[in-house]
Parts: C-alpha cells; sequence; structure tokens
C-alpha cells in the first residue's frame, strides 16, 4: 500500500492484438461480469475482487486494477499477475493484496476454478455472521445450500498462510460465505461463477427480508423438498449458466456500455 498512487488517466490502450484469442475472450467475459456487478449494485466502491485464469501451467490469472472502479474495468485494464502476485507485463495499476490471497488459492488448488468471484454485500455480510449461515427458506437458498461452504473470519486477508485455510475449507463446494465478511463462488467459466453468485445473493436477500418478520412468521418447506431441490439445482446451474443466462446477460452489459469490451 505505500505504493499507492492516484492514476493521472483511465485511458487504457488496448491489449488486444498483444495476447491470444483465447485469453482476450476471457478479458472481455471478465471485464463484462465486473460493469454486470456494478450494475446490479453489488460493488464495494473498489474493495472487492473478481478473477478468472489463463490457461497454461503458469496459471496466471487475470485481476481488477485497484484503482479503478467496476464501471470503469474494461478487458485491457485487467491486470494478469502470477502465483507470487507480481504483474505479468508492464502495467500502470496495482492490485488489491487481499484479493490476491483468496483468489490465488483457489486459483492454485482447484483445477475448475477458472473464475473466483468475491462481494461485500450488506445482505450477503447479514447471512454470513448467521450462525446458521444460509437457510433453506426460498427455492433460491434451496438450489445453492448445500454447495455452500464457510470460513471463519481471520482479519483483512492478506497473511498468505490463510490460503491453506480458504482450500480447506472450500473443498469441493462452488460456493463460500466467508464468515462476517461476504459471499464467494467458483466457476470451469465466468459465467459460471457469476450465475452461481447470482442466485447464493438473491438466497442471501430474500432470508433477510424473511427474517424482518420474525422467526415466528415463516413457512418452512416440507421434509425432503430442499435435498430435492438441491439436486436440481446441481443438475440445473451450469446448463443454464453456459447455454441461457450468460450469452443473455453478455447482450446486456453491450446494451448497457459496450466499452467494457476494449
Amino acid at each position: 500500500m505505500a505504493e499507492a498512487h492516484p492514476l493521472a488517466s483511465v485511458d487504457i490502450p488496448s491489449m488486444q492484438d498483444k495476447v491470444s484469442p483465447e485469453e482476450w475472450k476471457i478479458r472481455v467475459d471478465l471485464a463484462a461480469a465486473y460493469r454486470l456487478v456494478a450494475h446490479y449494485g453489488w460493488d464495494d466502491l473498489i474493495f472487492t475482487h473478481l478473477s478468472a485464469r489463463i490457461p497454461g501451467p503458469e496459471h496466471h490469472f487475470l485481476l481488477n486494477p485497484y484503482q479503478l472502479m467496476f464501471e470503469e474495468v474494461t478487458a485491457s485494464s485487467l491486470v494478469k499477475v502470477d502465483m507470487n502476485g507480481h504483474p505479468v507485463g508492464e502495467t500502470p495499476f496495482m492490485t488489491n493484496a487481499a484479493g490476491f490471497t483468496i483468489h490465488s488459492a483457489l486459483h492454485m488448488a482447484r483445477e475448475d476454478a477458472h473464475a473466483v468471484m468475491h462481494l461485500h454485500t450488506p445482505h450477503g455480510q447479514a447471512v454470513s455472521a448467521h450462525a446458521e449461515g444460509l437457510l433453506p427458506l426460498t427455492q433460491t437458498a434451496m438450489l445453492v445450500r448445500e454447495d455452500v461452504a464457510y470460513h471463519d473470519y481471520e482479519g483483512v486477508a492478506v497473511d498468505l498462510d490463510e490460503r491453506e485455510r480458504i482450500i480447506a475449507d472450500m473443498g469441493d463446494k462452488g460456493a463460500m460465505l466467508l464468515r462476517n465478511h461476504g459471499t464467494l463462488t467458483v466457476g470451469e467459466t465466468v459465467g459460471e461463477a457469476f450465475l452461481k453468485m447470482y442466485f447464493l445473493e438473491r438466497a442471501c436477500e430474500a432470508q433477510i427480508l424473511a427474517l424482518s418478520a420474525g422467526d415466528g412468521a415463516l413457512n418452512n418447506p416440507p421434509q425432503g423438498a430442499p435435498e430435492v431441490t438441491a439436486q436440481q439445482g446441481k443438475m440445473g446451474l451450469k446448463l443454464a449458466a453456459g447455454a441461457l443466462a450468460w450469452p443473455a446477460l453478455l447482450r446486456k452489459a453491450y446494451r448497457l456500455d459496450p466499452s467494457f469490451a476494449t
């Protein structure tokens, strides 16, 4: 943080002709996810992070430039870092140390964790602070609840030793509630991680709204229904992300502001 400095300009030269077509597509998808997070009001100024791994044995991954708001992020502004957090190539930007710790842990340990999303929304933080975590109160919650892991709070995640505990707590789950902190999802694609996050965030929001009526006013689902719904979610979410929801969300991002893809 001692090297932090304001940007003189956010004019960013295009990287499209400097990277492979495969990397450029990942950059465009990730930049779209940043813009959509801002659109849905899930951003926390500059303080959360989404990442995507670049194919290859180096396990390099893309992370947001720390100085930009999410609605300013473009495909070319994303910073490629190695597993030590060092930028790969020249960049005018710095990255978030806590973001590196959390994201590098999962990119290193999980071959299927090509994309990682982490948010600090009020509803996500509120449910992460509930002793019972995510409850099976809505269909949305039941679709993802059995795929949610939990990790206890250890302070701002700048200690690299915490990576081992994040990996152990995550196991093979696709989502996590970071206790007293926020939400996290992983996916084989940016679209899959985004859709998991959408469902997790909607479930958290609905839980807070439902609990505002008091425990005695709740209708709990019949026995067995949460388990059936969890199986349906396991089968359907990946397909929905790849073939249905993400292509539609990408079109939405272009309608909102196509500059993300530059």
